[in-house]
């Protein structure tokens, strides 16, 4: 499942190579927004390496769980090969089974790199994670936003999901809460 956004850059579901661009990702969004995901900046660091590629590896098969990047050095050839020159990855989305709803999929850790907000990237990676969570058998996507996050509420609108209506606390913050949204895979 790879999607080409423009020239030079693709979106495809992470590999074992993508190990180190992904660690280097995921520092750079607890960094920039910290209150979005679950783990702190300092957690992530301190993870070891060797436990990145686990959750790559992990993420990369089967239809349980997947995360998908948005990879500018990743380019489809003319026979459908991939070819891959290293670099920095400015995007992720990640999808796993809503638990008490196996006919769901959660959308987690979405994150794009200021630079290329705005630019058709987020829209790629929730493609990609809506195309897999459909080969799984799960026709629902379900995510949620910290209440008072309208840029990021506004970019999910726009991509077709809704306000449920529902609130939660937020996982690991006193006192915050998230909304949740819904759309059709």
């Amino acid at each position: 499942m790879t999607s080409t956004l423009a020239p030079a850059l693709a979106v495809h579901r992470v590999r074992a190579d993508d190990a180190a661009r992904m660690r280097a990702l995921r520092l750079e969004m607890l960094a920039d927004s910290p209150l979005a995901f679950l783990e702190t900046l300092a957690q992530a660091a301190a993870r070891p390496h060797a436990d990145f590629c686990r959750r790559i590896e992990l993420a990369a098969g089967g239809p349980r769980l997947a995360q998908f990047v948005a990879d500018p050095h990743r380019e489809t050839g003319p026979h459908g090969e991939n070819s891959h020159a290293g670099g920095r990855l400015i995007g992720h989305a990640g999808g796993t089974v809503l638990p008490e709803d196996p006919a769901t999929t959660v959308v987690f850790a979405v994150y794009i790199t200021p630079a290329h907000r705005r630019t058709g990237v987020l829209d790629s990676l929730l493609e990609a994670v809506a195309e897999w969570s459909l080969a799984s058998g799960r026709r629902e996507l379900m995510l949620e936003v910290v209440l008072g996050n309208d840029r990021a509420v506004r970019a999910y609108e726009r991509l077709g999901f809704e306000d449920t209506g529902v609130r939660v606390p937020h996982p690991v913050i006193p006192g915050l809460r998230e909304l949740q949204m819904r759309r059709r895979a």
